[in-house]
């Protein structure tokens, strides 16, 4: 299975080498037909503590780092 790519911004960067990415995506219900917005927070890993708020970024799954970290940064989005 391929792992999931996703982009989005970065909503905090306090915790050492981890930033919390806001991802936005939108979909139409299936019954309703109506476009719906849903944000998700994703926590990432950062290893060089690089990104700061308001980044927008790429994310990638990988292995866990811990509990809530299972997404590691690709790189900044122009």
């Amino acid at each position: 299975m391929p792992k999931k790519i996703l982009s989005g911004i970065v909503v905090s960067d306090k915790p050492n080498k981890t930033i919390t990415v806001l991802v936005e995506r939108k979909y139409q219900h299936p019954l309703l037909k109506k476009v719906i917005k849903v944000k998700k927070k994703y926590n990432a890993h950062d290893e060089n503590n690089k990104f700061k708020n308001g980044d927008k970024v790429s994310i990638i799954e990988s292995k866990p780092f811990s509990k809530n970290k299972k997404f590691e940064v690709i790189g900044e989005i122009k």
